[in-house]
């Protein structure tokens, strides 16, 4: 028996399911109407104090508040509906939400005040179109700062690091609980950051169809045959970068709103600032049918999806308030009065998000995303803005539970139960897919430490327990995990700290995420690049001129220890394991001649302590891994022990291949297929089906993908 297929002995074949894919008692089946009718916004009603205590009085008895039986009119908020439901008591931790909607315009104009000048706001760019002027590949090339062409080659010798000190060589041999675990796809497909928790992704299945989204027409395949077949398809007009979740019969889409405004400031226009959420029935798949249509004046941070729970996060920037700058009519300090006094006289409907559901009778009327009650108030160390976090049933989005901060937050991870909100003070870049968090070129807290906010997961709902700061930056949400109520982080270097990066967890003692552990001095002068997290394990990759990978043992999460080190030529800038002892690692690498190109390498993770590269697949000058970048372009096949990864090529024009990496006794054995041109490469996904079977989506067809070359 091979190394290989012992490997394969030892992992599970089936695989568990993760989530009920129908909640009991949908409220599609209660609340929706016919078949096809869209739903209506309901309001969310103001707190008055009486409620707010009964509400805190209901939580920590342990019931649950809902309904309307026994509230009058006089104990709801001004302009809500009859039969309004109080909401939960959002906040229970250290962050207050305001008392009023004058305490919190209040506190929107001070800080707003802080922040204007001649030309409007402070930032050099507005947020929502920054990403616009910095964009895709260009800011990689910037923010990388030369690094994808270093002073490394071939001549680099593979050593492993077993250290720093006698303390750690004690440490290392008491290890021994913690190992890899094999990931997989969501049960629609796409590969998650989070088994339980899935993404929007372009392509969705249940099995027997496949959904795919391309521009604004959703295709619906049967996928049950020998071929795919193409059951049925529907324009989502109104909806532009769009992507996907979907649950039981209900597809929703989420992408940016066409006919919102585009941002406007002194140097032009940019992105639009609106968020568009639009569901589709499938109860026919050969005749498909959009039942709802909600849009929000704030752009999306992230999008996740708990069973039939849809959750955004969303940021509202700053308000458009018409401001002047010096030019013939006014000088510069006529025009930083002008600007103060629209600060000054701005309402609090200027600060606070909208949403609007479309209905059957054409009532379409902005309504306010968030109670001013339901808005906490952070430190003034956060950047301003307004993130609401909103939550909804896949099956009536138009009814929502949200609430908001202040302040804004960059980073968006969801555990199975939680939520974590990050401002981060350094400047970096995210995954730029939809549903990720994009590229950061102004950070959203000063200072040298990061701010965390936790939130308990229920339903649709989201309640604050508790917050924390670490010193040092988080690059993105995969530097981020939660296992056992604890979370790890992994950060770089700020003011606050040394030139290196680190290791962190944290636990929630009452209010408060505290420190428990901490592991510094990784990468040294150099830049975390991947980091993968299991139970009691976590895998970090730094980068400079060689290719640090870090085993580092968490079973005790006060004492966090360095297992090993293992140095290559390259980087691995996304990590997929493949079960205890293997380890596929995607990312760039030299190919000779001062060259760089992508690469594949397989890790022998088997014993920790020696960490080993098994095989690396090469790929030319000049090409590039999808999976950097957008790790849905990455799938493993376990069954087939095989490998399914997207190559571009972008050294004359722009060419797509899909990368086969069949695992033998050890090696990668890879087979290119050319699959797509240009801006199609973007769309190319191997998905997986529960048969054994994969399909191949391009940007113009659907069809089964062969594994074995048969020519």
């Amino acid at each position: 028996m091979t190394d290989l297929e012992d490997l394969w002995d030892d992992l599970p074949t089936g695989k568990a399911p993760t989530h009920d894919i129908l909640r009991a008692g949908r409220k599609a089946a209660s609340s929706a109407g016919a078949p096809g009718r869209r739903r209506h916004f309901l309001l969310k009603p103001l707190l008055t104090a009486g409620i707010a205590t009964g509400v805190v009085g209901a939580f920590l008895a342990g019931t649950l508040v809902a309904g309307d039986d026994g509230g009058s009119d006089s104990d709801r908020g001004a302009g809500d509906p009859p039969g309004a439901a109080p909401s939960h008591v959002a906040f229970q931790a250290d962050l207050e939400a305001a008392e009023s909607c004058d305490e919190l315009l209040e506190t929107y104009v001070d800080r707003g005040l802080q922040r204007v000048t001649a030309w409007g706001w402070d930032e050099p760019y507005n947020p929502y179109w920054r990403d616009t002027l910095l964009s895709g590949r260009l800011v990689n090339e910037v923010s990388d700062s030369g690094l994808r062409a270093p002073q490394a080659t071939n001549s680099v010798l593979a050593e492993l690091h077993l250290g720093y000190s006698e303390q750690a060589a004690n440490d290392r041999a008491t290890f021994g609980t913690a190992v890899t675990k094999r990931q997989q796809n969501s049960d629609t497909g796409t590969n998650v950051q989070e088994i339980g928790v899935d993404e929007p992704d372009l392509v969705k299945t249940d099995g027997e169809l496949l959904l795919r989204l391309r521009d604004d027409e959703l295709v619906v395949y049967d996928v049950t045959g020998n071929r795919t077949d193409q059951l049925s398809s529907i324009d989502l007009e109104g909806l532009e970068e769009g992507e996907i979740m979907l649950a039981g019969d209900t597809v929703v889409a989420v992408g940016i709103d066409d006919e919102a405004p585009r941002a406007r400031s002194p140097y032009g226009s940019g992105a639009r600032l609106g968020t568009r959420v639009l569901t589709v029935s499938l109860t026919d798949p050969e005749a498909p049918e959009v039942v709802g249509d909600v849009s929000y004046d704030a752009r999306l941070l992230s999008a996740r999806q708990h069973g039939d729970a849809v959750r955004l996060v969303l940021s509202s920037g700053l308000p458009e308030l018409g401001f002047v700058h010096p030019g013939k009519r006014f000088g510069q300090r006529a025009a930083l009065a002008k600007n103060r006094a629209k600060v000054e006289k701005s309402t609090i409907e200027d600060w606070l998000p909208t949403i609007t559901a479309a209905t059957d009778e054409g009532d379409d009327e902005a309504a306010q995303l968030l109670d001013c009650t339901d808005v906490a108030i952070p430190s003034d160390e956060l950047t301003l803005d307004t993130v609401s976090v909103v939550g909804f049933d896949a099956a009536a989005p138009a009814d929502v539970d949200a609430i908001g901060l202040a302040g804004a937050t960059d980073i968006a991870y969801e555990s199975v139960d939680h939520l974590y909100l990050a401002a981060s003070p350094s400047w970096g870049n995210g995954f730029g897919c939809l549903g990720c968090i994009g590229t950061r070129t102004i950070p959203s807290v000063e200072g040298g430490s990061t701010y965390l906010f936790d939130f308990a997961l229920d339903g649709t709902r989201a309640t604050h327990v508790a917050s924390g700061e670490v010193e040092g930056s988080v690059a993105d949400r995969w530097a981020m995990d939660e296992a056992d109520g604890v979370l790890r982080v992994a950060v770089g270097p700020t003011s606050e700290t040394g030139n290196f990066n680190s290791v962190v967890t944290l636990e929630r003692n009452r209010e408060d995420l505290v420190d428990v552990g901490r592991l510094d001095r990784l990468g040294r002068n150099e830049d975390l690049k991947a980091v993968r997290w299991f139970d009691g394990l976590a895998l970090l990759v730094t980068y400079r001129q060689v290719d640090p990978l870090y085993a580092i043992d968490l079973t005790d999460v006060a004492r966090p220890k360095l297992i090993a080190e293992l140095k290559i030529p390259g980087f691995s800038s996304y990590l997929h394991p493949l079960g205890p002892k293997r380890l596929v690692g995607i990312g760039e690498g030299p190919v000779g001649g001062g060259r760089w190109g992508a690469q594949a390498a397989l890790f022998n993770v088997a014993d920790l302590t020696n960490l080993r590269r098994m095989d690396v697949q090469q790929y030319a000058g000049g090409t590039e891994a999808l999976a950097g970048t957008d790790p849905r372009s990455f799938t493993f096949i376990h069954d087939e022990r095989t490998v399914l990864t997207v190559i571009q090529d972008y050294r004359r024009s722009r060419v797509g291949y899909l990368s086969v990496l069949h695992i033998v006794d050890g090696e990668l054995r890879n087979r290119m297929v050319q699959v797509e041109y240009g801006d199609d490469v973007d769309q190319v996904r191997a998905v997986p089906m529960p048969d054994g079977r994969v399909v191949l989506v391009t940007g113009e067809d659907v069809e089964f993908f062969d594994l074995v070359d048969r020519s």
